[in-house]
């Protein structure tokens, strides 16, 4: 059992109870392998697992009877009106007046955390090991979320909708039901597919495309600024989703911001892949870095770059860098930055336990077999890793209300799906799973064994204190990996927020330390928090490592390597 499902079983709240066992730690690597095997497994633990329980709970037969009679008496009260179950004040789901008003609404609530309390209780009295109190617990709470009365015909929000529309949200929420079911991801749409366009609303940063390779194109981003730092910074996106989370709306985007602080700014834009690339792996996608540095340090007259790579950027960032050192040639780095990125795949929790050897391989098969990850995939299972936010929320607007879902640019962005090359995946996976990063030599870049303490460049790590896919404790462990000073930074926020967190956000903050030791919670022990955004916080690093000011470029590119097309370029169009 987690920790955090023991601290909150007794709390009377169905996200409470069971939503920690679900959420606790969803890293990339799990998100790859269930991309592949598809999020139905959620809601169906192993077949062993059950066996296990039942045996179990067979076993303490006392303990399952009080838990029954503790039940029964639970909903004798709710029947009779006089529980006093009442909802976690967080939980939005029973944030209207009438499930505490309406008798029938309450007594449905009340029911429903009843019956959730006295399932986790049962799987506390199996007191099964480690993996199979996770795989349980896991599936547990998809379902106790799956069955919660707000996702019924009883959700007060319907029938305000229904009086409000005369009955028209019914018909709309059943179009946008079989619509929703007719393609892939099927999950209740996030936002509308035409709420934003790429290159008038989102990726506005006035540039041009200066490379294109057959793997991706290099974005250089026009000067604002009458002076520029002499080091060109290369950013390496992710490469599950489209560039363009670094580029989102005006005043929303990261480069947006380093450009008018006077960098120079040049961005990969990655292809997206099909079967054709079934064969690109780590090496491929190394090799790309590696181009786009030279690209930059051609077109700027630099002999030098900064990197900054996100999530999985940052992980072929890392050992592209580890390749650099086994080679000499470190020094054409000056500074690297980690962005929500993690190295050291220990402490596994709730995906050790839910991962194995069996698991993979059908993951890696299946990919292979298709010469890709459909990018559709991911986007389903990640919506799976936090149910109420991002499916029942979404439920409830969507088919209940018959309302279409807010416009949000993070949200169209996360819909933008790409797919990934099967060999990618498949390194991907063999790297985080035998945690290959953390053992010199284990894992290889472009045929140069992969020793992280060996790169002695200055990084500043960054991660999101409420991220679920790279939990911050995760990228904190990068700075005890690298050989050289560090800078970690925990944001508000989780994954994609933490990144996204401009200065203009009112509400934004995050944590810094005067040195980096090597357990986490000691680091937090020491962190202070400042108001405001770690952009600038960034930028300032950034500037001590690149270089003095020159003067701004009044062109972009090179007679060498002369613009191809206007920003954002082609690539980010592939469907």
């Amino acid at each position: 059992m987690t920790d955090a499902a023991s601290t909150n079983k007794l709390d009377g709240t169905t996200d409470g109870a069971t939503q920690d066992a679900g959420e606790a730690v969803m890293g990339l690597d799990m998100l790859l392998v269930d991309g592949a095997r598809g999020p139905l497994r959620r809601m169906i633990p192993p077949a062993k697992t059950v066996l296990r329980l039942g045996g179990a709970l067979a076993r303490r037969r006392d303990a399952v009877a009080q838990r029954s009679k503790d039940l029964a008496g639970d909903l004798g009260r709710v029947l009779a009106g006089s529980s006093d179950i009442e909802p976690s004040p967080k939980d939005r789901r029973y944030a209207d007046p009438a499930w505490t008003g309406n008798p029938l609404m309450r007594r449905a609530m009340q029911a429903h955390i009843a019956a959730a309390r006295a399932a986790v209780g049962l799987v506390d009295d199996a007191d099964l090991d480690w993996k199979d109190d996770e795989r349980i617990r896991f599936t547990l709470t998809n379902l106790v979320d799956a069955l919660a009365p707000s996702n019924t015909p009883l959700n007060p929000l319907l029938w305000k909708a229904f009086i409000d529309t005369g009955g028209r949200n019914a018909v709309s929420g059943a179009r946008r039901l079989v619509n929703d079911l007719a393609t892939k991801p099927r999950v209740p749409s996030m936002v509308e597919p035409d709420a934003f366009t790429v290159g008038e609303d989102l990726a506005v940063t006035p540039g041009a495309v200066v490379l294109r390779t057959p793997v991706f194109e290099l974005i250089q981003y026009r000067p604002t600024t009458e002076t520029v730092r002499q080091v060109p910074l290369v950013m390496v996106p992710p490469t599950i989703n489209k560039y363009y989370i670094t580029d989102l709306a005006p005043g929303r985007s990261i480069v947006e911001h380093y450009v008018a602080a006077g960098q120079q700014v040049f961005m990969i834009s990655w292809r997206n892949p099909d079967e054709r690339h079934a064969d690109w792996g780590m090496d491929t996608y190394g090799q790309a870095v590696l181009d786009a540095m030279d690209a930059a340090e051609r077109i700027t007259g630099s002999d030098r770059v900064a990197l900054q790579g996100f999530c999985s950027g940052g992980i072929i960032l890392a050992m592209v860098l580890a390749h650099l050192a086994a080679t000499g040639a470190q020094e054409r780095v000056t500074a690297s930055s980690y962005a929500v990125t993690v190295l050291d795949w220990g402490k596994a929790g709730t995906l050790g336990a839910l991962m194995d050897e069996e698991g993979i391989k059908a993951a890696t098969e299946k990919s292979r077999k298709k010469g890709y990850l459909d990018g559709a995939s991911l986007a389903e299972v990640f919506a799976w890793l936090r149910p109420n936010d991002l499916v029942w929320n979404y439920w409830v607007n969507n088919y209940l209300q018959g309302n279409p879902p807010p416009a949000f640019d993070i949200l169209y962005w996360n819909s933008d799906t790409t797919r990934m090359s099967a060999g990618l995946h498949r390194d991907f996976i063999d790297v985080a799973f035998g945690n290959k990063l953390t053992r010199p030599g284990a894992a290889t870049m472009l045929g140069s064994p992969v020793d992280l303490s060996k790169v002695e460049i200055d990084a500043y790590v960054t991660a999101g204190i409420a991220d679920h896919i790279c939990p911050w404790q995760s990228c904190y462990r990068t700075t005890q990996l690298l050989g050289g000073a560090s800078r970690f930074v925990l944001s508000t926020s989780g994954h994609i927020a933490s990144l996204v967190n401009p200065p203009s956000n009112p509400k934004a903050s995050f944590q810094v330390a005067p040195e980096t030791p090597a357990e986490p919670e000691r680091w937090l022990e020491l962190a202070e928090k400042q108001k405001g955004s770690w952009w600038p916080d960034y930028v300032s690093w950034l500037a001590e490592r690149t270089g003095d000011e020159v003067p701004a470029p009044t062109s972009l590119g090179s007679d060498e390597l002369p613009p191809l097309a206007e920003a954002p370029g082609t690539y980010v169009f592939d469907k």
